[in-house]
């Protein structure tokens, strides 16, 4: 069972967390509010409660993981999002970066490859108050082309490579995150300054669970 408490011990765990990934160089305010005001430990079962605010991932079933609080900051960081931006979400997962996406102010329209995780987190966010635009079960290599061009575009899972699908769901000027790469991954920037190009940024090495293709 998740707990829906959250005491004043969990918020002065959250301040903790916050003054650590800010250590580390987060600087964008709006992010670092985000990650202050969600309750993180809701989004991990009860029994795992006391590593819900340690800055590691963790695992949440499904072979998935709770991505490390530090990697979904400097994600959300690199995104620059902006509030009603449209922002494609590849790798639902727990619904933790979700949530911090809907905090920033986006649209958020999200991909989960793993249907039963996919069930469960739709429920969840719902519950808590979280309201994305769209959640999906599906391939992420695919994208949501109905719903596309999107403002920014977020990949939570490895990717062995960039997916020319994403790329053309992205408004001129969007900008997509996305780690590349087997194990460890690079960490990827793909701004879009035409139809046909794009300035790449890459920014150091991290661990992500692999983005998997073909939905159940």
């Amino acid at each position: 069972m998740i707990s829906l408490k959250d005491s004043f011990r969990h918020q002065g765990k959250r301040k903790q967390l916050v003054e650590t990934i800010k250590a580390k160089g987060i600087k964008d305010e709006k992010v670092l509010s985000a990650i202050a005001k969600i309750p993180r430990h809701w989004f991990m079962d009860s029994s795992f409660e006391d590593h819900a605010y340690q800055d590691k991932a963790f695992p949440i079933g499904a072979g998935q993981t709770i991505s490390q609080p530090y990697t979904v900051a400097f994600q959300s960081e690199l995104l620059q999002v902006k509030k009603d931006e449209k922002v494609l979400e590849i790798g639902t997962g727990s619904g933790y970066q979700t949530a911090v996406l809907c905090e920033l102010g986006a649209k958020v329209y999200g991909i989960e490859r793993q249907n039963e995780l996919f069930k469960k987190t739709k429920r969840f966010l719902e519950k808590i108050g979280y309201r994305p635009k769209r959640l999906t079960f599906g391939d992420g290599y695919k994208g949501m082309p109905n719903y596309a061009p999107f403002d920014k575009i977020i990949v939570t899972a490895g990717a062995p490579f960039i997916p020319k699908a994403l790329l053309n769901q992205l408004i001129i000027g969007g900008r997509m995150v996305i780690p590349v790469g087997d194990d460890p991954q690079i960490m990827t920037l793909l701004i879009r300054k035409s139809a046909k190009e794009f300035e790449k940024k890459e920014f150091g090495e991290f661990r992500f669970v692999p983005l998997l293709k073909n939905k159940n």
